[in-house]
């Protein structure tokens, strides 16, 4: 018996917290420990894994600055490493080992990675460990890693749909008598793909004024490399609880209402239109997906004229749907996910990805906007940059790490499915029922950047032709044997094979030629 007290009294708890994992209201904080020591650390394997933008480095290391030292006010213990400390190793592994040797750490623990790579890297590490590991749960996400591929058990496809509407029906959202969609369907997408109206003026989004000037030079002290711009005096994004929260208050007061309608719209200089841009503060942790569906659904329920249902509707499916979904898929897939390339795509990015400079307006306007902002909302990622790119043939690592790098909430767990995924179909249909591909036709449907574009959107070929056009049936041309089977774009094949075979050839010429000078583009 008096072995066991000495023991416990002695007992010394190493807890690992990432820079995804700043969710202020997980359990492990609820009371203050002595024994129990957090670290977090900012080193080079998480900044070097990417060629990220300056942004997002600067916003994981604010938030993570921030929330260390509110843990430190409320009597957690905390070790934080900075990026430039003396004895940082730069590596999860050797930091711990040398805090677990210098504390005389009896206990390490540490909440699920949401990261592949890092998971691994971390049950690597403590099969070799001499002292006791656990792992807990984050306490962060409505689903579970293994609850999509449970759902679909035995199953060859995994639609959204149906996992969207077994999310809703499990957790008791927007429903009525228990299993029965509010306002008879589940799914309000036909009314949320409206343009822009022109010289309508969306509302300004919401911003911040943090210095974390400190945190940029600290990042050129230690060389680095990165991509994209910064006022790193006036840094816009939110670093803590606090601040995701004014964000999500604006979002819901001001963009709500007219977020489902507009979603998909897109217009030069709007980078932000009615979107949340909650999704760096939710990947963060920050913030909870549950209490920013609750905050929406109140909101209509208080305002149900001014926010109508199909706005509600569509911005509850992307939390509760599809970013759950997303991981759902990512934990089922890795690693494997990250080898899958359907349409045996080798070509490299074009040059101007990494500048913007570009003849084409649409991708002028998203890639400068991503440069400056880290942000473009889904569409402008999903059907101008990668819509090109799978246009273009790119090898879809090049795609993954571009998306990787160049966002402020690009984390893989999310990046990749929507990415090698959704975007450039490189898993042959586990996520998208078909590729997410167009001519200029959509881009002028759904936004006025063709109107001052130097191509021409309604040109097929010749001089000034729109490229998206004669890629577009390129593309088709290129890969009819593992597409024209596929019932959602048989129609396209059947326009196809109708034309007439001159227009068909110069279409082919025109593709073969802006793919051979496509830095000139």
């Amino acid at each position: 018996m008096q072995k066991e007290k000495i023991g416990m009294k002695n007992k010394k708890t190493l807890r690992l917290l990432l820079g995804d994992q700043l969710n202020s209201k997980h359990s492990w904080f609820a009371t203050t420990d002595a024994s129990v020591q957090y670290v977090l650390m900012e080193i080079k394997s998480e900044t070097n894994y990417a060629l990220h933008h300056l942004q997002k480095i600067i916003g994981f290391f604010g938030a993570m600055q921030s929330f260390a030292k509110k843990l430190q006010a409320l009597g957690h213990q905390v070790i934080y490493i900075h990026l430039n400390d003396p004895n940082n190793l730069h590596c999860f592994d050797k930091n711990i080992s040398t805090i677990i040797s210098n504390y005389q750490i009896t206990t390490f623990e540490y909440l699920q990675p949401d990261e592949y790579r890092v998971d691994e890297h971390l049950k690597q590490f403590c099969a070799k460990l001499s002292i006791e590991s656990y792992v807990f749960d984050t306490e962060h996400f409505y689903s579970s890693r293994s609850e999509l591929s449970e759902l679909f058990a035995g199953k060859k496809t995994y639609l959204m749909e149906t996992f969207y509407r077994y999310m809703r029906k499990k957790h008791k959202v927007l429903l009525i008598d228990d299993d029965k969609p509010m306002h008879g369907k589940w799914n309000f997408d036909a009314d949320n793909r409206s343009k822009l109206p022109k010289n309508h003026q969306p509302i300004a989004p919401i911003v911040f004024n943090n210095d974390l000037h400190h945190i940029e030079e600290e990042i050129k002290k230690a060389n680095i490399t990165t991509i994209g711009k910064v006022d790193s005096k006036h840094f816009i994004w939110p670093i803590d609880r606090e601040q995701a929260i004014s964000v999500l208050e604006y979002f819901v007061a001001h963009c709500l209402p007219l977020f489902g309608t507009f979603q998909d719209a897109m217009a030069p200089e709007e980078w932000s239109i009615y979107h949340s841009r909650l999704s760096f503060s939710l990947n963060l942790k920050i913030i909870s997906p549950a209490e920013v569906i609750n905050k929406a659904i109140a909101a209509h329920y208080s305002r149900p004229t001014e926010i109508a249902f199909h706005q509600l509707e569509g911005f509850v499916r992307q939390i509760i749907g599809w970013r759950e979904y997303m991981r759902g898929i990512y934990w089922l897939k890795m690693p494997d996910y990250a080898t899958l390339n359907f349409f045996d795509n080798t070509n490299t990015l074009p040059e101007w990805f990494w500048t913007g400079n570009t003849k084409m307006s649409c991708l002028k306007n998203t890639i400068q906007q991503s440069l400056q902002y880290a942000y473009a909302h889904h569409i402008q990622r999903l059907m101008i940059t990668g819509n090109f790119a799978l246009l273009a043939g790119v090898h879809p690592d090049a795609v993954d790490a571009w998306y990787l790098g160049i966002y402020i909430d690009a984390i893989e767990w999310v990046e990749i499915t929507n990415t090698r995924g959704m975007s450039q179909f490189a898993d042959g249909g586990i996520v998208g029922t078909k590729p997410y591909i167009s001519s200029a036709a959509y881009i002028h449907k759904m936004s006025s950047y063709c109107s001052n574009c130097y191509y021409m959107q309604s040109k097929k070929t010749g001089d000034k032709a729109c490229p998206f056009n004669s890629l577009y049936w390129n593309f088709y041309h290129l890969h009819q044997d593992k597409l024209s089977k596929n019932p959602r774009i048989g129609m396209m094949y059947q326009i196809w094979h109708k034309m007439n075979p001159t227009a068909k050839a110069e279409l082919l010429a025109q593709a073969d030629y802006y793919l051979s000078n496509i830095n000139e583009l």
